[in-house]
């Protein structure tokens, strides 16, 4: 594989720009364009729902320095959106009319919040929260916020619920799950989050989902349930999820998954020759799970976007990593390593659910297919080494916190 003159990346977040820091990093000399349709320099995202949001930091994790785009000779467009990509030609389009031809191109396009098609779902005081500047403008809305409703019992919605508790409001949540979290946890461990919160003083509306937001001279005043009922509300934050941006990967003709995501095999390429992509859009084929998957959280845009860069410059080698992610909120912080299937695999449980200090292993006959620790550190690289090679452990040892034995005995 001759080495590319040229390579182009679209997408300026961390999967992007940390693939064009890591061509640098090992050694690429060629030219590196890098687009991003945000104003601000490549961040990481997990800031914008936690520290940033609370008010604990004044900005995001940065992905690099300030000048290290131009001492490393990155083309950096920011502020850009590009909107074409010919595949026959081998060029990008942006929305100035600029034509850029490339060797390699990079798709790391991201995700954007999920809308409700609901009656007043456009007026003032109802945020959706994925950039720098949305998470400023929910952080100010919250300072000055009485009441806030959150739609959507995830990650986001859990972890903007202590963000708004933090700074004084009054704080609804409204999921249709019985259990906030429970499609990734269980009703189980999910209770714990649910408990946490109300002792924070945050009221659940479960089971439910929002009819129409109401409002007064163009501002939210509430939210209507289906159930009927009506909640007050001056700022409402839509936490309902996010689809992934392959609007111009489909229009250049880039087949998409059933999970929406676009289809890469196990080296994150297109069938497009030299197409790759990587983050939230990319449906990877992966040799672990051996079928497609498609995971949005942060660790999976940093790892994807700097394996992406490898294989670029002919690496050839396929992305084996399993999904991984951490949330804090309030005094409870946790790591969640694997995939599980919370309905058929059974839970086994190292500590106290009760107490939130635990770590919850999801079991598939003798091996673990995901794993949680909640308030509890010194078990992460363990925990790592049982997901990713599967070794084989029995619940009796999980129990007893012995992580490492590394075999059923």
């Amino acid at each position: 594989m001759a080495e590319p003159q040229r390579i182009v990346i679209v997408g300026g977040g961390l999967a992007g720009a940390g693939a064009a820091a890591a061509l640098r990093e090992r050694g690429y000399r060629g030219e590196v364009l890098l687009f991003g349709a945000d104003a601000h320099r490549p961040y990481e995202l997990p800031a914008l729902s936690k520290g940033l949001l609370i008010g604990d930091a004044e900005e995001p994790d940065w992905v690099r320095g300030q000048n290290f785009y131009t001492e490393h000779d990155i083309t950096l467009r920011l502020g850009t959106r590009v909107t074409r990509v010919e595949l026959g030609g081998r060029l990008v389009l942006d929305a100035s009319g600029g034509e850029h031809p490339y060797d390699r191109l990079l798709l790391a396009t991201g995700s954007k919040p999920r809308s409700l098609p609901v009656r007043g779902a456009d007026l003032a005081g109802i945020h959706t929260l994925r950039t720098l500047d949305d998470a400023l403008a929910l952080r100010a809305a919250f300072a000055k916020a009485e009441r806030v409703v959150i739609i959507g019992s995830g990650w986001i919605g859990s972890e903007a619920a202590a963000a708004a508790r933090k700074h004084g409001a009054e704080v609804t949540v409204v999921g249709m799950e019985s259990t906030p979290l429970e499609s990734v946890l269980g009703a189980e461990v999910g209770a714990v989050f649910r408990d946490l919160h109300a002792e924070q003083g945050v009221h659940w509306r479960l089971g439910t989902s929002v009819a129409d937001f109401v409002g007064d001279d163009g501002a939210v005043t509430g939210v209507r349930l289906t159930d009927g009922s009506m909640l007050e509300a001056d700022v409402v934050l839509i936490a309902v999820g996010a689809a992934p941006e392959t609007g111009l990967a489909q229009a250049a003709g880039l087949e998409l998954a059933e999970d929406g995501g676009v289809c890469v095999d196990a080296l994150l390429r297109t069938a497009s020759p030299d197409v790759y992509a990587a983050g939230d859009i990319a449906s990877q084929f992966h040799p672990k799970y051996e079928r497609r998957l498609r995971v949005e959280h942060w660790a999976n845009a940093k790892n994807q976007g700097e394996h992406a860069a490898g294989n670029m410059l002919g690496d050839h080698e396929s992305y084996r990593r399993a999904p991984y992610f951490f949330s804090d909120q309030y005094d409870l912080g946790c790591e969640y390593r694997g995939l599980a299937d919370p309905g058929t695999d059974r839970l086994v449980v190292c500590g106290s659910l009760a107490e939130r200090e635990f770590v919850a292993c999801w079991m598939r006959e003798n091996r673990v297919t995901a794993a949680m620790n909640v308030n509890v550190w010194e078990h992460g690289d363990a925990l790592k080494h049982l997901v990713d090679t599967g070794a084989p452990v029995t619940d009796e040892q999980v129990r007893r916190g012995e992580f490492s034995a590394g075999s059923a005995g």
